[in-house]
């Protein structure tokens, strides 16, 4: 964090009866660590008690002010935790119950989630996204769940909480780009950036049968990274022209699709020079400035391509497709959890998170008495 970040904690977390520790938003620049009542769970609601949680990029833009949110809200929305209360009107489910809750909670029976765009639940501003945006948010010791029966997943015994905490947005969120690509087999493929979305992006391109996986990334760490999760070539845009390396490898031809995995002009235009004609660009990146397509790049309108994006896909039976590639070995998503940390020291994460220190990807954040892993620990 900067030092124009002033972030204050409580120290310990020995619980006052009816309250829980909390990371609480109090405005830009100002998070705090703070006793809050324990939710308790209204018709069709479920209560969990949180084991595992980790810290988004967009949690980072919200604690900067970058995203508006309302002051006094619990931030975060990526959970594993065991079912504490379960309300009225839910049913399947019994408390004690391990279970894996998605970012985006669809409610399953809106016009949106009943025409197939669930992560379009309630529709303007920003969908389903409610953990952390509109509702209280997942960096606390327990965490309401709504409408609980579309999203609580049950957590296969084999399956530690590790193997699984990712899948609630980043691998979810970064898998869908191939997939909103309706990407065929032996489709060539390039992910431009390789954060946390964009691994999960060339993994998913893996899954999906891509023949061939170009990546642009000039971090060493995340471009050794790139490689373990599937990419055949990766091009730092520092010191090489990416769309003419993309052409010599492609035949000059292109890619078949390019996914764009951090948000900005740059990475949005270099990935449209990637694409062949007819290919499409997908999406993942979130823009907070004005967006240009120079006509160039764009063929003046007339290169068939195809633009689409895409939120993060949520809901139980999402979580439990996802669950399934991680049982049967398909897919590992623990190394990225290169660090950890407790509820306690929360601020400390956002600390390294935020300023992308020591090789960080993402950092596993434990409460509830769990014990974060060791260096030497097994991850496998």
């Amino acid at each position: 964090m900067t030092s124009a970040v002033m972030i204050s904690e409580d120290q310990g977390l020995m619980n006052a009866a009816g309250t829980m520790k909390a990371l609480v938003f109090h405005g830009p620049n100002q998070i705090s660590l703070d006793n809050v009542p324990i939710p308790r769970a209204a018709y069709g609601e479920a209560v969990l008690r949180v084991t595992l949680t980790t810290i988004c990029g967009t949690d980072v833009h919200i604690l900067k002010g970058e995203y508006p949110i309302q002051q006094g809200l619990i931030v975060g929305h990526e959970a594993v935790g065991i079912i504490h209360e379960l309300g009225p009107g839910v049913s399947g489910y019994s408390v004690g119950d391990r279970v894996l809750v998605g970012a985006i909670t669809p409610c399953g029976q809106c016009s949106f989630c009943l025409s197939g765009s669930s992560s379009q639940c309630g529709g303007i501003p920003i969908g389903g996204w409610k953990f952390g945006n509109t509702v209280h948010g997942a960096q606390a010791e327990y965490l309401r769940v709504p409408s609980a029966q579309a999203n609580m997943a049950r957590i296969p015994d084999e399956l530690r909480d590790e193997q699984v905490i990712l899948l609630a947005d980043i691998a979810s969120t970064g898998f869908s780009a191939a997939e909103s690509a309706e990407l065929k087999l032996g489709d060539s493929v390039a992910v431009f950036a390789q954060g946390p979305i964009g691994l999960c992006a060339t993994a998913g391109a893996r899954l999906k049968g891509a023949s061939l996986i170009v990546v642009s990334e000039s971090n060493p760490v995340r471009a050794r990274m790139a490689l373990r999760m599937g990419a055949d070539v990766v091009l730092d845009p520092k010191t090489v022209d990416v769309p003419a390396e993309i052409r010599k490898m492609t035949g000059n031809r292109g890619v078949d699709v390019a996914i764009e995995a951090l948000g900005t002009q740059s990475t949005f235009e270099t990935a449209l020079r990637a694409l062949r004609p007819g290919g499409t660009l997908s999406s993942l990146g979130v823009y907070s400035c004005a967006l240009n397509i120079p006509l160039d790049a764009f063929a003046a309108g007339i290169g068939d391509y195809k633009v689409v994006t895409t939120l993060c896909p949520g809901g139980k039976e999402r979580m439990r497709r996802l669950m399934e590639l991680v049982l049967h070995k398909r897919v590992d998503l623990t190394p990225l959890l290169t660090h950890s940390f407790s509820l306690s020291e929360i601020t400390d994460a956002y600390d390294l998170f935020g300023n992308q220190r020591d090789g960080v990807l993402k950092v596993a954040v434990y409460s509830q008495g769990t014990r974060p892993l060791k260096p030497g620990d097994d991850q496998c």
